[in-house]
């Protein structure tokens, strides 16, 4: 299979601790990748890299075959959820996403609208993100991540602060955007998301490899 992302040599120290050594990590595109830890071990801090939100104190981390901070300072197509969304806190929920998606130019409103649709959230609703709960916030960054059909897709803990019915709907959205060929980089606290999703698991800090 295709390589989509690399990591060679990669080092990190992050607020005076190394959390990562000589990282060398290959991921096959089209596969949805694990990633699990005790909190502090990196996790966000791996996504913030590859993301090109962070740089690595050495080695080298390539995208679709271009090297961040070289080729690229951020990957394009990519969706990114890492952390809690930050959002205009003023503005509601679809204003959010349709100032993001103006950016590219790629979806229509009525589209996003389609999406809130599905989660469940109001987008003629006039309040604003500042109003919304933690599962409605958490909801809106999983569509602003992959609402434009983007072909990788990093989910920080996705699952969190969401109810049950909207959980199963993120694991049917998570399949269904890996068969229409997306590579899904996960992380979740609840070790059967991960057993149920991803095609492979890695342990931080070490990169242990599990099916």
């Amino acid at each position: 299979m295709e390589k989509i992302i690399e990591l060679i040599g990669v080092k990190k120290v992050f607020k005076g601790n190394e959390l990562f050594s000589d990282v060398n990590l290959q991921i096959e595109k089209g596969t949805i990748v694990g990633f699990k830890g005790r909190n502090g071990v990196g996790k966000s801090v791996l996504f913030k890299m590859i993301s090109g939100l962070y740089m690595p104190d050495e080695g080298s981390i390539y995208v679709r075959g271009k090297k961040i901070g070289e080729d690229i300072d951020y990957p394009s197509n990519m969706g990114i959820m890492i952390d809690t969304p930050s959002f205009i806190e003023v503005l509601s929920g679809y204003e959010n996403l349709l100032m993001l998606a103006e950016i590219n130019g790629i979806i229509s409103g009525d589209r996003i609208k389609e999406e809130m649709v599905k989660f469940g959230l109001d987008a003629n609703s006039k309040k604003s993100v500042k109003n919304y709960s933690l599962g409605m916030r958490a909801k809106l960054g999983i569509i602003q991540a992959t609402m434009e059909g983007q072909d990788i897709i990093v989910l920080d803990e996705p699952f969190n602060a969401l109810d049950e019915k909207s959980c199963e709907y993120v694991y049917a959205l998570i399949k269904t955007l890996k068969a229409k060929g997306a590579t899904i980089l996960l992380t979740s606290h609840n070790q059967s998301d991960l057993d149920e999703l991803c095609d492979i698991q890695y342990l931080l800090p070490t990169f242990t490899a599990s099916n």
